[in-house]
């Protein structure tokens, strides 16, 4: 073997072993190693040039890359999320015929769309789903982040929450923490506005929340302004605190007579 890409393989095996012990720190340092010395191997894109060892360099550097996705995740850093798989995904469309399958490609992809899900980016989701085949749409993955995203949508909010018990591979709690957080966020907001009040128990219920402490917890840190008090949840002060927009109906007015007084001109 090459010594380049038997030295590759090497760091590339104690990355392996860094990360199943969430050494993130040795990982993040193993990983920009292995980037700098992966620039030394020309099959790789954009070049793709020929080589003796073309197939497994390729191969090693997909799998480092695989690596580098999931450790961003466990180092909950989605600007890393983001780079480390727009340099994977070349290996999973340009050159996927070159190489084997990997079994961690429908879980990344899955991954990515749940990423751009949780920052609200559907134009960008839409899009990375007209690119996967019919196949991959049945996959478990793939489908598990289109089905979150209906809900989404339909304002199913109940589904959303349920949904954080049934993830199809464990990489997905990070970002389905932050759904949760933001589904619950957007119910808070709707039933204070709905409500003066609630007893503990509908509010854990509205919530999709299991226990009082839970529900003191996420009061505390998200909604200081809500009040428990004789096994009730009072939303009064949350109305009180809102700023109250008034509607300038006078300049509405102006505002449309004036255009009609245009329109008239013109006809």
């Amino acid at each position: 073997m090459d010594p380049k890409l038997t030295e590759v393989s090497q760091l590339f095996e104690r990355l392996k072993a860094s990360l199943m012990r969430n050494d993130l720190d040795n990982c993040s340092s193993l990983l920009s190693q292995l980037k700098v010395m992966l620039t030394g191997f020309r099959s790789l894109p954009p070049l793709f040039e020929d080589s003796p060892n073309a197939v497994q360099e390729l191969t090693i550097a997909r799998n480092i890359y695989e690596h580098a996705v999931v450790l961003s995740v466990k180092a909950e850093d989605q600007d890393a999320f983001e780079r480390d798989f727009f340099q994977l995904k070349p290996y999973y469309t340009d050159i996927g015929a070159r190489l084997p399958s990997s079994p961690q490609e429908y879980p990344i992809l899955g991954l990515n769309l749940l990423r751009l899900l949780v920052q609200n980016r559907i134009a960008e989701f839409h899009t990375e789903l007209e690119l996967l085949s019919s196949s991959a749409l049945e996959n478990p993955c793939i489908k598990h982040a289109i089905e979150l995203e209906q809900s989404f949508m339909e304002g199913a909010y109940n589904r959303v929450l349920s949904a954080r018990q049934t993830v199809p591979h464990e990489t997905y709690v990070y970002f389905m923490d932050l759904l949760v957080k933001t589904v619950r966020d957007e119910i808070a907001g709707c039933g204070e506005k709905a409500y003066d009040y609630l007893s503990i128990n509908d509010a854990k219920q509205m919530l999709m929340i299991s226990s009082d402490q839970e529900l003191s917890k996420f009061i505390t840190e998200e909604r200081p302004d809500w009040e428990i008090k004789n096994g009730l949840v009072f939303f009064q002060k949350a109305k009180e605190s809102a700023p109250c927009k008034e509607i300038p109906s006078l300049q509405l007015i102006n505002q449309t007579l004036s255009y009609a007084r245009e329109l008239e001109r013109i006809v």
